[in-house]
């Protein structure tokens, strides 16, 4: 079953490129629109409230299509609105595309997610999923820094472009590998989706996830900036350390496959600890290129920590919902994506420090620690009420079963 993932793991790649590189070419785009560095953010909020919205909305609306068709489609429109980034005219129309090409991301996640956990034993779901997911968290470590490389050579325009190809090529892997999973994956009525989310067991990781996690949104968002006028990188360097935040994000999303599985409540305490800590750290010791290396590192690898965690916590909560218990993680922590992102350009708008978003980041983690308690809460009951599952099970075997 390593094809179907790696297939859904290619379209996670394009995503995640198209999500987190703007990030890195903020500069670039804002002095090409004729826009402030604050203004040019609005390019990553735009993104994350199409994810937002998108993925409860286009979930809801195809419960009942079949989730291979769905996921090629799904890419077919993520390729269209990034090649309408690519020809924008203006920063409207940038800001507008941005927002269609976020609309697919959740729903696509939420389906693969489905698809993934299906192929694999009850007690390896988050390791699937975790699989899929590292096509977005290996965009971090190539798709972005090479594209912050290349910027002085090229237009921004053409990193999209690319980002489009990709899509192109995921919609056609997934057609040639993934199979067809009617009769495998019992499909799902709307009003049961929607009635099931409403469990606290799913409202507490969603509300957790956007808050927490904005801590990483709100410091990434100006990386490149702090990078350039704090830290004194070039270019060069600059990329180096995205890769380096990369490879932080993709380690973490590995061990957290593995700590969701086994103990995802000790790992989510953990998680938002470090990274209220290495937040605080980085704060006072940006100026050093040595140390700004080392808190990039640790705060992509303890922040990815808490997605495979969130998964595994909501497939739990959302038995009768799957897919938009899927979709809205990934909608949640775009939310986070774009509080991080609008509450860090507040306080740069207001005149504080270039490296004031760290700060703001430290205090949404926080925020995410003290919403751990009640979720956790939440989970002990439920855990101690549920009954033995058979681990040999497949997640679409034990659906059936119930």
């Amino acid at each position: 079953m390593r094809m179907p993932l790696f297939a859904m793991s290619i379209g996670a790649f394009g995503i995640g490129t198209a999500e987190f590189v703007i990030m890195g070419i903020l500069p670039q785009v804002a002095a090409s629109s004729g826009v402030s560095l604050a203004e040019a953010g609005l390019a990553v909020s735009a993104y994350a409230i199409g994810v937002v919205l998108g993925a409860p909305l286009l979930t809801v609306a195809t419960t009942r299509v079949p989730r291979k068709p769905l996921l090629i489609a799904l890419m077919a429109w993520f390729a269209v609105a990034n090649l309408v980034t690519a020809a924008a005219p203006d920063f409207g129309t940038l800001l507008a595309s941005r927002f269609f090409a976020g609309l697919p991301h959740g729903a696509f996640f939420g389906a693969a997610a489905v698809v993934g956990a299906s192929l694999v034993s009850y007690e390896r779901r988050a390791r699937a999923i975790s699989g899929i997911m590292s096509g977005l968290t290996v965009a971090t470590i190539i798709g972005v820094p090479v594209s912050a490389l290349l910027i002085g050579q090229f237009s921004w325009r053409w990193i999209f472009a690319a980002v489009a190809a990709l899509g192109l090529v995921a919609a056609a892997a997934i057609w040639a590998t993934v199979p067809d999973t009617r009769g495998v994956i019992v499909p799902t009525k709307a009003a049961d989706e929607i009635r099931a989310i409403r469990s606290k067991r799913v409202l507490l990781p969603l509300v957790t996830g956007a808050v927490g996690f904005g801590g990483m949104f709100a410091a990434y968002t100006y990386l490149t900036p702090i990078l350039e006028e704090v830290t004194g990188m070039g270019t060069v360097a600059i990329a180096i350390t995205l890769a380096v935040f990369g490879l932080g994000l993709t380690a973490g999303n590995i061990v957290g496959g593995h700590v969701a599985d086994r103990a995802p409540i000790q790992g989510l305490f953990a998680s938002f600890t470090t990274i209220a800590a290495v937040m605080l750290m980085m704060f006072f010791t940006m100026a050093n290129p040595a140390l700004a290396i080392a808190g990039v590192f640790l705060m992509a690898l303890s922040s990815s920590l808490v997605g495979p965690i969130m998964q595994r916590l909501l497939l739990d909560g959302a038995h009768a919902a799957p897919s938009l218990a899927s979709s809205l993680h990934h909608a949640a922590f775009n939310l986070a994506n774009a509080n991080g992102a609008w509450l860090g350009g507040l306080a740069l708008s207001v005149g504080l420090s270039l490296t004031a978003p760290i700060l703001v980041g430290v205090g949404l983690a926080l925020a995410g620690l003290a919403l751990s308690v009640p979720l956790a809460r939440a989970h002990a009951e439920a855990e101690a009420a549920m009954p033995v599952v058979p681990s040999h099970l497949t997640t679409a075997e034990l659906a059936r079963a119930s």
